[in-house]
């Protein structure tokens, strides 16, 4: 793809939690208005306080929205907590960090869902109301819940895994339970098929990206797509933040862009991996997609930028 047609390109990518969240925001910047759609997931959703909590879908909107707590990753900047605070002093759980306005986010997400309404349509109200112009998509209106069966016997759900428990368990399986049986969110299907370009960001393919290729239609959506591209989460054998890393050794035998490279190998086309692991293009290539090798560390939003615009062009 040439310079001239990364004007006219439309894009829609896949994503889940910062490295995602990041990239996005480099393709928001780098594409005419209108020219990108983010299909994100929803398998760590969860009903924590009571409330209908969607953290994938918040970050990547707050991140968009150019509010983000960038320092944690998650969350508002200068977000307070005096409702867990609050919640603490009276005995109650306070494990899951959710800042009060954050919790306002939820609240509303909560009253419109009981209220009837889906949440694709809640999503698209919340990221209006914060200046987004980027459609977010989640992955399915349905619920789809991710959960981690861990070496000692126990199978948590993923918030109790990530958060609660810090990653700290040795993990044997994961499974996206009502993934079989979820359709995908009214626009994800579409939102794929009239895209000039698929990219899948550099979230974590098992937990980020994994739920959103185990709804029925996707992957095959992906394969009859001219144009997909991957970039990798993993450089230099580590994940830059998570346990991607940890999960790959753990369920696939190997940490490295070429152990996810063969995750996408059948819908992917080209796969990027980071400039530091250029070595990994051979592996990438017999795993089936083109390699490609950039500079993939997002550090600022310039970085993301310029990643995104390489991304765009390729």
């Amino acid at each position: 793809m040439t310079a001239l047609d990364s004007r006219r390109v439309r894009v829609t990518a896949l994503a889940g939690g910062v490295g995602g969240a990041k990239l996005l925001v480099g393709l928001q910047r780098v594409l005419p208005p209108g020219s990108l759609t983010a299909i994100v997931n929803t398998g760590d959703d969860a009903t924590i306080y009571g409330i209908h909590v969607s953290p994938d879908v918040d970050i990547v909107t707050y991140w968009l929205a150019g509010i983000a707590d960038t320092e944690r990753g998650w969350g508002i900047a200068g977000d307070t907590f005096a409702m867990l605070e609050a919640r603490a002093r009276l005995g109650g759980d306070a494990w899951f960090r959710l800042g009060d306005r954050d919790l306002a986010t939820c609240l509303y997400r909560t009253e419109r869902l009981r209220a009837g309404e889906t949440l694709s349509s809640v999503t698209d109200r919340i990221r209006r109301a914060l200046g987004v112009s980027t459609p977010i998509v989640p992955m399915s209106d349905d619920a789809v819940r991710t959960l981690v069966e861990c070496a000692d016997g126990r199978v948590l759900g993923f918030q109790d895994y990530f958060v609660k428990e810090a990653t700290e368990p040795e993990v044997v399986a994961v499974a996206f339970d009502g993934a079989a049986r979820a359709a995908p969110a009214p626009d994800a299907l579409d939102a794929i098929a009239r895209a000039g370009r698929i990219v899948l960001c550099p979230s974590n393919p098992v937990l980020s990206i994994g739920p959103i290729l185990e709804l029925p239609g996707i992957r095959d959506a992906l394969r009859a797509h001219p144009d997909v591209v991957a970039v990798t989460p993993i450089v230099a054998g580590r994940a830059l933040k998570g346990p991607a890393d940890r999960l790959l050794r753990a369920l696939h035998g190997d940490s490295s862009a070429a152990a996810v490279a063969r995750l996408y190998a059948d819908f992917c086309d080209t796969f990027v991996v980071d400039v530091e692991d250029s070595a990994q293009e051979r592996a990438v290539t017999a795993a089936g997609p083109r390699a490609a090798a950039l500079n993939t560390i997002m550090g600022d939003r310039d970085a993301s930028a310029r990643l995104a615009a390489q991304l765009v062009a390729l």
